[in-house]
């Protein structure tokens, strides 16, 4: 089996973004754009990949690490010669060798492969990635032989009046027989309007000398989007949506409303799970199977277990076990983990902090950096006062303790198993086993006092008139 290789083109400034950040790392969907162009290569087949850099060379190195090979384009002469800065890395190599933008995310593994099968088949030495555009303006024009092979590559600009009818483009995507390609890329010369060297050179280079130059046309012309500027960014957006909302559904995945849904590139969803219109799902989030997420819910990094009902809340770097209810109007934030059977209800915010099965905290409370056992109950207004203003204490509640309305846990401080802590209190001590505590002053009622007050009140207020 040949040797699958990719060169991924990713050393150009892209001063059409109009941005301080790299213009392969503008993410699509979530991810950056280059991420995509990666892991599609990856999909592919290719098991060696080496991303020419330029501008922003130690970002792009700094998000994609060590999945790649790196080469520096100190100066942008051309797509020319941008791949033969990979010579002395890929030239000594047999095999086949994808060519490939890496500001072009909708791209598929199932077309790179099908460029690749058509490539090795056909014996050529190099076989272009093209497709149909009904309005070809701005792109190279592909034009073909009898045969079906391509004769040349066209630029806009120097295109004839055949030449530009023609409706087939080139999309800038190539496949090629490694050895021939830095052979070619020798003879390429920067006689031209820019003195660059261009990549699609090649292909004349290899017809004068009798190779043969095959084209393979993707089906979806929206995989030859090259984004370039923040309108084509938008555009491409748009199509990944559509594609991985199509995915999901496809996969046994409910959406209410698609044009209203956001889901991340790299997101996994269980069948029978509904999602609601408003609902975003971000990086790595990982959702079980017949859970109902939504309406307007944003999920970042977090799993979610299977029956599990997440409304109108927010969850970052959360855990959520089997049918656990979320919301309305919760707040998960970093380091919550929520056991099975759990009830975290409206305005809840749970930060740092595990709920074992079976615990509820129904409504208005903050639980921050705490262990809190199986069967407990935390009331209404229940907070765990976990900072001093230097430094983040631990509270523990253990399991089938019972936390009344309006208790402040002042921590670090424990409340053992079975305990019963009675609303309104502010414990500072821990509470044994089977206990009840209780910390408030005793209520005292001074006779006709309120109207006393309001009397002065209100002689204060005719004062102030006169």
């Amino acid at each position: 089996m040949l040797k699958k290789m990719a060169i991924v083109l990713a050393a150009g400034q892209g001063k059409r973004m109009k941005s301080k950040l790299y213009k392969v790392l503008h993410p699509v969907c979530g991810k950056p754009m280059v991420g995509h162009v990666l892991d599609t290569v990856k999909r592919a087949g290719v098991t060696r990949n080496v991303v020419v850099v330029g501008h922003g060379a130690e970002a792009v190195q700094s998000y994609l690490g060590a999945s790649a090979e790196y080469v520096l384009q100190e100066q942008q002469l051309g797509t020319g010669h941008a791949v033969k800065q990979a010579k002395d890395l890929l030239g000594s190599e047999k095999g086949t060798t994808i060519v490939i933008c890496g500001d072009t995310p909708l791209v598929t593994s199932e077309t790179l492969e099908g460029l690749m099968q058509l490539h090795e088949s056909r014996g050529a030495a190099a076989t272009v990635l093209t497709a149909h555009m009904d309005n070809p303006a701005g792109y190279g024009r592909v034009i073909r032989g009898e045969d079906g092979s391509v004769t040349k590559i066209v630029e806009q600009k120097d295109c004839n009046e055949t030449e530009n009818a023609v409706q087939e483009i080139n999309t800038g995507t190539y496949c090629f027989d490694n050895a021939k390609l830095f052979e070619a890329l020798d003879k390429v010369t920067n006689n031209n309007a820019q003195q660059e060297y261009y990549l699609t050179d090649v292909v004349g280079i290899f017809r004068e000398a009798g190779e043969t130059v095959e084209a393979f046309m993707t089906y979806d012309a929206a995989e030859s989007i090259g984004v370039n500027d923040r309108v084509a960014l938008s555009e491409a957006e748009g199509f990944m949506r559509e594609r991985l909302t199509r995915k999901h559904m496809l996969n046994g995945v409910t959406i209410i409303d698609p044009s209203s849904t956001y889901i991340g590139a790299d997101v996994e969803i269980g069948a029978d799970t509904v999602l609601y219109p408003g609902t975003i799902l971000k990086g790595s989030t990982k959702i079980g199977e017949q859970s109902v997420i939504g309406p307007n819910t944003d999920i970042e990094n977090s799993v979610i277990g299977d029956n599990v009902t997440v409304k109108q809340s927010v969850l970052v770097d959360a855990e959520v076990g089997n049918e656990t209810t979320v919301g309305p109007f919760a707040y998960l934030r970093p380091g919550t983990k929520l056991g099975e059977q759990v009830k975290v209800g409206d305005f809840v915010e749970i930060k740092n902090a595990t709920i074992d099965n079976g615990s509820k905290v129904s409504h208005l409370s903050y639980v921050g950096d705490a262990n809190v056992g199986k069967n407990v109950n935390i009331g209404c207004g229940a907070i765990t006062v976990n900072y001093d203003g230097y430094n983040k204490a631990v509270t523990e509640i253990e399991d089938d303790a019972f936390i009344g309305s309006n208790v402040n846990l002042i921590a670090p401080v424990k409340v053992g198993k079975g305990a019963y802590v009675v609303a309104g209190s502010t414990i500072t001590h821990a509470v044994p086993e089977n206990d009840l505590a209780i910390a408030r002053t005793r209520q005292e009622n001074k006779p006709g006092y309120a109207e006393k007050i309001r009397g002065r009140a209100k002689a204060k207020k005719n004062n102030v008139k006169s």
